[in-house]
């Protein structure tokens, strides 16, 4: 079986990898190198506890990704040689008013009631984990199941990895999706059309582009978010940190990264003097320590958010189509369950989980 893979990002590459695997032959096309746009830019939070807005089947979809992790990581670094950083640091959400600890002792509560590891933290207990907290907090929801990876080396991994199981990458501008008879049958590229038995389309914020991939060009539109890198001489931190509107993702050698704004620009790809103020405002208030942190990188990406903010997975809305985009968010932490079910669909297997909630011709993606 022949499939063209739109996209070179962690989905587009795992995905790659898991049909390699299974016997398949992926041709994977990207505009640039692999990984160059969000998959880069994140921060690689994986944390559906600590992001989730209630139950339902996208909490379910992010936390059977989230159990992936770990034998995924073992996999992936055994076929790549890359070590991607992968941690179970745990997850603080902490809070600075009342307002802010109720919500958050609210989200425990449902959250034990659904059988999940999570608990408050009044603001001493929280400084006794992390002492370079500010001392404003009132206190902290802990979610210790929730992790953190290196986007930027599981990327890489995720493309050696293909690569090694046969995939081949070409570097070529995609103009769409290539239908004859009610089916689509390859895609049209700089290099000219390129025939495949199917065609995923993962291409990030990028992929109500391809001609023919979407019924509606609102369906997946880019949300710009800026981020901030800077170092201290020892971590200053353990855990990744939220704040109200932000967060701090620390590196083992002393980076700690900051993010992240919610913007709606189109594609202009800047980092902004706002931008920047708002972020390291957040990072600022959570470790008052990092005043003095020299700033080693300063980037924006574009997140692929969808009406209802849950991904687009599976079957197109022709036969020989598939759609792995939408993630918004959680584009890194749904890498490995995103990668299985693609898989399995392209493959004519019955999915591992009901892709019914974030099929392409749901009402919100259609309206």
């Amino acid at each position: 079986m022949e499939v063209l893979v739109v996209g070179a990002g962690v989905v587009g590459c795992a995905a790659a990898w898991r049909l390699q695997q299974a016997g398949a032959r992926c041709t994977v096309l990207e505009r640039s190198i692999p990984g160059a746009e969000a998959s880069s830019a994140a921060g690689g939070i994986l944390a559906p506890q600590a992001e989730a807005d209630g139950p339902g089947p996208f909490l379910e979809l992010c936390l059977a990704s989230r159990a992936l992790y770990p034998g995924f990581v073992r996999e992936l670094q055994e076929a790549s040689e890359v070590d991607a950083g992968f941690r179970p640091c745990g997850v603080l959400g902490v809070r600075f008013d009342d307002a802010g600890v109720d919500e958050a002792q609210r989200r425990i509560g449902w959250q034990r009631a659904r059988g999940l590891e999570a608990r408050w933290l009044d603001g001493a207990a929280a400084r006794a984990l992390e002492p370079e907290l500010s001392t404003e907090i009132r206190g902290a929801a802990h979610f210790p199941q929730d992790a953190v990876v290196d986007n930027r080396l599981l990327v890489s991994a995720l493309a050696i990895a293909a690569a090694r199981a046969g995939a081949r990458f070409v570097t070529t501008q995609v103009h769409g999706v290539v239908e004859r008879g009610g089916r689509v049958l390859g895609v049209s590229t700089d290099q000219g059309e390129l025939c495949g038995d199917a065609v995923l389309v993962a291409a990030g914020a990028w992929t109500a582009l391809v001609p023919g991939a979407l019924a509606s060009p609102a369906a997946v539109r880019p949300a710009r978010g800026q981020m901030v890198m800077v170092r201290t001489r020892v971590p200053i931190c353990r855990h990744v940190v939220f704040g109200a509107h932000g967060y701090a993702v620390p590196r083992t050698d002393g980076r700690v990264i900051l993010g992240s704004t919610m913007e709606f620009a189109g594609f202009e790809k800047q980092v902004t003097a706002g931008g920047l103020a708002s972020v390291l405002g957040v990072g600022l208030r959570l470790f008052p320590g990092l005043v003095g942190a020299p700033v080693l990188e300063t980037w924006a990406g574009f997140r692929p958010h969808t009406p209802d903010g849950l991904p687009i997975l599976g079957a197109g809305s022709l036969p020989g189509l598939f759609l792995a985009s939408g993630h918004f968010r959680n584009g890194i932490l749904l890498t490995p369950i995103t990668a299985n079910l693609l898989s399995e669909s392209i493959l004519g297997r019955t999915p591992s989980i009901d892709l019914t909630p974030f099929r392409v011709d749901r009402k919100a993606l259609t309206l």
